[in-house]
């Protein structure tokens, strides 16, 4: 991808994902009696306290000068499951928050696009550079949100997948999923760039999100 509009817009919009993705977690463990990340002081739209060098920023300049889809993540926001009324099932809800705002604001930014696509006279514009700077922001607000979400489920630490599947797993797992913890950003970074795997698994589904915006 080149370093143009369209890619800052694509910055833009990962930074705002990402800010919202990390204060849903925040705001949902506060909902169920933690106020750990509200002390913390991670319920704000400042950028600043969320970013995590590598996942908001080396991985996606990196997906942007490759070629595959801006993926990243954030710091993650410090809960306290004994604070909690249900120590055993209010963290799954709160790591599932992150994702499932990503893919509603996808749902809403797609819809919008959508509508808007509809309203404007498609004929003139040869390239989607060359559409509404407002239609752009849609549209790519969209795929960041699809591709984050997406992303941030799958199984591997320190995503929201892996949380997930932390507590769903038999004890049994354990110990050996303690073993593999530490080395889930090697392996992070070897789905992201080594393998593609990552890319294979959003794109298909970000040229569904394309085609609905665009029908």
């Amino acid at each position: 991808m080149r370093l143009d509009a369209d890619t800052f817009i694509f910055f833009g919009a990962l930074v705002v994902a990402i800010i919202l993705h990390e204060i849903s977690h925040g705001v949902v463990a506060l909902w169920f009696g933690d106020d750990t990340a509200k002390q913390a002081g991670r319920l704000t739209l400042n950028p600043i306290p969320h970013i995590d060098p590598f996942g908001s920023i080396i991985l996606p300049a990196m997906g942007a000068l490759t070629g595959i889809p801006l993926i990243g993540y954030a710091k993650p926001v410090p809960i306290n499951p004994g604070r909690m009324h249900n120590p055993r099932r209010d963290p799954l809800w709160v790591s599932l928050a992150g994702p499932a705002t990503n893919l509603f604001l996808m749902s809403a930014a797609a819809i919008a696009a959508h509508l808007v696509f509809q309203g404007i006279d498609n004929a003139q514009f040869s390239t989607l550079s060359e559409t509404p700077i407002g239609f752009r922001i849609l549209f790519f607000f969209a795929i960041v949100n699809l591709s984050l979400g997406v992303f941030n489920l799958l199984p591997i630490p320190p995503l929201d997948g892996s949380a997930i599947f932390e507590r769903l797993m038999p004890e049994s797992w354990r110990p050996q999923w303690y073993r593999f913890r530490p080395y889930g950003l090697i392996v992070l970074f070897a789905l992201v760039f080594w393998t593609g795997l990552a890319g294979k698994v959003i794109s298909p589904l970000v040229s569904s999100l394309a085609d609905f915006v665009v029908s």
